[in-house]
C-alpha cells in the first residue's frame, strides 16, 4: 500500500524553500515567489530559421525530489528537433491559468499525485523547441517540491502517458544525471539542484 506523502507546511517550510532558492540563484532577492532569474546562457534565438518570429509557449515544470535527493524525470522519445530526452514533469499553461496552478495540474496528470506542495519558484529559462509540428519559444518556470517517499511509484496514468508521449519515468540521482550521455532538459539540472541543496546542509 502506497503511503501518502506529507507536503511541507508553514513558515519553516517557506524558510527552507527560501534557502534553496537563494542557494540555487545567487544574488536573487525578494520573496520565495519572486526570487528567480533567467539564465542568459540558455536564452534561445526568438526567430525561426527563415526569420519569422516564433510563437511563445508558456510552461511550468516541477523539480520533485525524494528523501534521497533523487529527481523525477519523464522520457520523451521525440523525433527531430527535440529528439529523445528526459525532462521534469510539467507542460504548457491552459488559457487563463497561472504558472503555479499549471505546475500542480501537470504534476497530478503525469503522476496521479495530488498531495504535493510547491516550495517555491526556483528557476526560469527560455529555449527553442518543437511543439505541435512547429517551432516555439518556450518560456518555463521551474518549481521546487518534495515527496517523503523514496522512489515513489507512479501508477494508474498509463493512458495519459501514452497520449502525451511519455515513454518512461525514472528517479535519478544527481551523480547519474552528471554521468549520463542521455539528453537531460535542462542540461544543467544536476548543478541547479546541487546548488539548491548546498544551502540546507
Amino acid at each position: 500500500m502506497m503511503d501518502r506523502a506529507t507536503p511541507a507546511k508553514g513558515s519553516a517550510a517557506r524558510r527552507l524553500a527560501a534557502r534553496l532558492v537563494q542557494a540555487a540563484l545567487p544574488g536573487a532577492t525578494g520573496t520565495i515567489e519572486t526570487m528567480v532569474v533567467v539564465n542568459p546562457a540558455n536564452e534561445a534565438d526568438p526567430s525561426a530559421p527563415d526569420g519569422r518570429e516564433l510563437r511563445e509557449r508558456l510552461a511550468a515544470r516541477v523539480v520533485l525530489l525524494d528523501p534521497d535527493d533523487r529527481v523525477l524525470l519523464m522520457r520523451y522519445d521525440d523525433g527531430p528537433p527535440n529528439g529523445v530526452h528526459w525532462a521534469t514533469p510539467g507542460g504548457g499553461l491552459d488559457e487563463g491559468e497561472d504558472y503555479r496552478a499549471a505546475a500542480l495540474r501537470e504534476l497530478a496528470e503525469e503522476t496521479g499525485w495530488t498531495d504535493i506542495a510547491l516550495l517555491g519558484e526556483m528557476h526560469r529559462r527560455t529555449h527553442t523547441m518543437g511543439y505541435a509540428d512547429a517551432m516555439v519559444r518556450q518560456s518555463e518556470r521551474l518549481y521546487l517540491a518534495r515527496t517523503d517517499q523514496r522512489r515513489r511509484e507512479i501508477a494508474g496514468v498509463e493512458a495519459m502517458h501514452a497520449a502525451d508521449g511519455i515513454a518512461a519515468w525514472r528517479w535519478w540521482t544527481l551523480a547519474e544525471l552528471e554521468a549520463t550521455e542521455q539528453a537531460i532538459w535542462p542540461t544543467y539540472l544536476a548543478d541547479l539542484i546541487r546548488k539548491a541543496l548546498a544551502g540546507t546542509r
